[in-house]
């Protein structure tokens, strides 16, 4: 006689981190508040920088020691180390063996950032469960991932095309989950309530160059995609509370120094939506009698 499958029961409150690069880092701030008005979340959603900031608060780790060991993770030196192949396999791509796991930059340091931060800690090992939003390179399809070395999640939702090459997981080749949900409220489904915390994709304040020119185009894809996301799972009945910190200064997706600024920010936004967040907790499901 076999036992029946045992099924952890549904969350009640997720915390969603988007994407945003070092402006996610605001989910520090957020998580300082919720724990001081004794809220704690039972999941923990993230995406790109957000999946790693998200990484912390899964673990627990107070405030002020997640923000010196964000410092440590999320620099602008992650984006410094050239290949010396990436312009000959493009201009040369036959001659270079151009393909689709190529990279403008090498991924060595990150790797060891990662592994001397969280070594072989795996996703299902953390306090609060952790779930890391990514991308399937091949069909564009979101993927969460769930099990497995946090590690390897966190490489594959920072991994941003051209810049990253692609993180290889269970067969699949995984990108920077910004490409196909910069907010991924969809993969918390199945929480009672959920808490995103988002920014918009900056726009170039000038178009004087091609890279700007396209980062013009993405980002407005990027900003039409999550609105579009998000009124969507709002039109299916999610219970679901945005938070969007406003800033009052550009922040760049490197701009470390604005770490502390980022984190009151967060706070701030989060106490000035207090009474939305505990009018949504308080309205719990009702149980149905079989």
């Amino acid at each position: 006689m076999h036992s029946p499958a045992y099924h952890p029961p549904a969350p009640h409150l997720a915390l969603v981190l988007g994407s945003g690069g070092v402006r996610s880092i605001a989910a520090l701030g957020m998580a300082e508040v919720l724990a001081r008005e004794g809220i704690a979340p039972d999941l923990v959603v993230g995406c790109s920088a957000g999946a790693m900031f998200g990484a912390l608060i899964a673990q627990q780790i107070p405030a002020a020691e997640a923000v010196r060991i964000a410092t440590t993770l999320w620099t602008a030196e992650l984006t410094q180390t050239h290949r010396w192949l990436a312009i000959p396999q493009m201009v040369w791509p036959s001659w270079g063996r151009f393909g689709a796991d190529f990279a403008l930059r090498d991924d060595r340091l990150i790797r060891a950032r990662l592994h001397k931060a969280l070594g072989e800690l795996r996703l299902e090992q953390l306090p609060i469960p952790l779930r890391v939003s990514a991308t399937d390179a091949a069909t564009g399809a979101a993927v969460v991932l769930r099990q497995g070395r946090v590690s390897d999640a966190l490489r594959a939702s920072i991994a941003m095309p051209f810049m990253f090459a692609p993180q290889h997981v269970d067969g699949q080749r995984l990108v920077d989950g910004f490409v196909s949900d910069p907010l991924p409220v969809s993969a918390a489904d199945d929480a009672y309530a959920v808490i995103a915390l988002g920014f918009e994709a900056l726009m170039p304040q000038r178009v004087n160059k091609p890279s700007r020119l396209l980062a013009q185009t993405t980002s407005a894809m990027t900003n039409n995609l999550m609105h579009a996301r998000l009124a969507a799972a709002e039109a299916d009945g999610m219970r679901l509370l945005r938070i969007f910190p406003r800033l009052e200064r550009r922040v760049g997706l490197f701009d470390t120094a604005a770490m502390p600024y980022l984190v009151e920010q967060g706070r701030l936004a989060t106490e000035a939506l207090l009474p939305n967040i505990i009018a949504l907790l308080e309205r719990r499901p009702q149980l149905v009698a079989a």
